[in-house]
Order: C-alpha cells, then structure tokens, then sequence
C-alpha cells in the first residue's frame, strides 16, 4: 500500500512539473479514422470545437478504413468513425460496438487526365466509365489498402463484370492513403476513385480533373461508433460517447455543414 502511494505521488509530480493535472490527462480520446477525414482538412476544423467545449483531448490515427476497424478491434482506439456500411455493419455483428451511427456523407468521383484516352469525360455510370478503362488499358490507381475508397472502387469493378488485379499492367496498386494515391495518378496522368473531399482539398493535380460524377453509387455514408467497453474494458467509452453525441448533435452537424474549401461544402451532416 505505501508503495502504490509513493508511485502515485511520483506521477502527480510529473504531472505538476508538465503543468498538467490527473484529470486533464485522462480526458482524452484516440479515435481510429479514415484519410479522407484527416486529409481534407475536416478534424482540424472540427476538433478544436469539440475540445474546446468538453475538454477532452482527441488523438486522430487516420488510415484506411480496414486498419481504422482492426485498431478498434485490437482495443487500441476509443472510437472509429469511418466510411464502408458493410464493413461498419460487421464490426457491429462480432460485437466490437454496440452499434453504428450515420454521421455525413460526401460522394466519390472519378478523375482521370484531361487527355481522356477512355473517352469517359462526362459519364454518368461509374461502371460503365470503368468499363471503358479496362478496354483501353489506361492506366487506373488504386489505393490498394481496404480503405472505405477501396472497398467501394472493388465493388464498382465487380459490378462492371471486371475482375482487376496488380498483374495488369494499366492497374497499379499503390498500398497507401488518398493523398499519395492522388499524386501517384497525377505523376502519371493516370485514372483514380476519390472521395471527393480529399480531390478538392489536393492541390497537386497536374493534369487530372473531374470525368465522372453524379451517379447515386457513389455515394459515400460515414459512419461512428464505439468500440466495445464489453470486449475491451479499457476503452474510455464516457468521454468516447461525449465525442459521438457531440458530433451528432446541432451544433456538431453545424460544424460539419460549416467546413469549405474554395467556398465548395465538402461534407454533408445527416445523422438522425
């Protein structure tokens, strides 16, 4: 017992010294997220608010969609908040949270070089603008990381009828985020799916634009939810409920319909 209460008493003077006190150091959160939320610019608009309103610390760990899942699943995230329903859905069913709540949604859209050499400029059908590609053996980006972007590209192709692989030449897998995935296309004027958040947020475009938008597969729901405190009893599921209930509340969704860039809304907040 005396032992506990000198260790307690050396981590409150480290504390003190840091100019922090226990409870201002408890009072945070790690939430697993995707890239498009990190990249776009959206935590750094939303989070200052929620902390500034709470006081409770949130430490972002962006990545792809299925690594946000296996970090929740692994206990080491609070809360995941991502962008793939099925995937969403699953993690729920094997009990990982208690449920999953809808947040906002943006769209996807394709963007290939101007040049166009799959003639899809104006497409409405994603599939039938992928379609074109595979013919053309135009070289296509593909995140490759089981990303919410790459999970939706995967179906898009299956429901086209094509089966895609890194042994193809024109498609390349790069195994990384939005961002980097983009100035792979860019340097190599090639095709890519983009959440479009990230595309107006990237600034190093060369000569890639916008083809395809518009057709209602593309929409992109994300979602949140928290991870288990019944699979892991560590998880901090007060301050990640606070999180949650603020960011589907008035004044998170507010925040969320606030964010712009070049004047454009870049997600749009419909939780219920």
């Amino acid at each position: 017992m005396k032992r506990r209460s000198v260790l307690r008493l050396s981590v409150l003077a480290v504390l003190a010294i840091s100019g922090i006190s226990l409870a201002n150091a408890q009072k945070s959160i790690v939430v697993s997220s995707t890239t498009s939320t990190e990249q776009s610019g959206l935590f750094k608009h939303l989070l200052p608010v929620f902390e500034k309103k709470t006081g409770i610390q949130v430490k972002v760990v962006a990545v792809g969609t299925g690594q946000a899942l296996d970090i929740g699943r692994r206990g080491d995230a609070d809360v995941v908040f991502v962008h793939d329903k099925v995937a969403e859905e699953k993690f729920v069913s094997e009990g990982f949270a208690p449920n999953r709540i809808e947040v906002m949604y943006n769209d996807f859209v394709l963007i290939g070089p101007k040049a166009d050499p799959a003639k899809i400029n104006g497409g409405k059908d994603i599939q039938v603008a992928l379609k074109k590609i595979a013919d053309s053996k135009s070289a296509f980006v593909s995140r490759g990381d089981k990303s919410g972007t790459h999970a939706a590209e995967l179906r898009y192709w299956k429901g086209a009828g094509i089966e895609v692989s890194a042994a193809q030449g024109w498609y390349k897998e790069t195994g990384s985020g939005m961002g980097p995935a983009l100035n792979t296309a860019s340097g190599m004027n090639g095709y890519i799916l983009s959440d479009r958040a990230t595309w107006l947020s990237f600034k190093n475009r060369g000569d890639l634009t916008v083809l395809v938008q518009g057709d209602p597969k593309l929409f992109n729901q994300y979602g949140v939810m928290l991870v288990s405190p019944r699979k892991h009893s560590h998880v901090k599921h007060v301050e990640g409920q606070a999180f949650i209930d603020w960011i589907i509340s008035k004044e998170g969704q507010a925040t969320i319909a606030s964010y712009k860039v070049g004047g454009e809304q870049l997600f749009f907040p419909n939780a219920k």
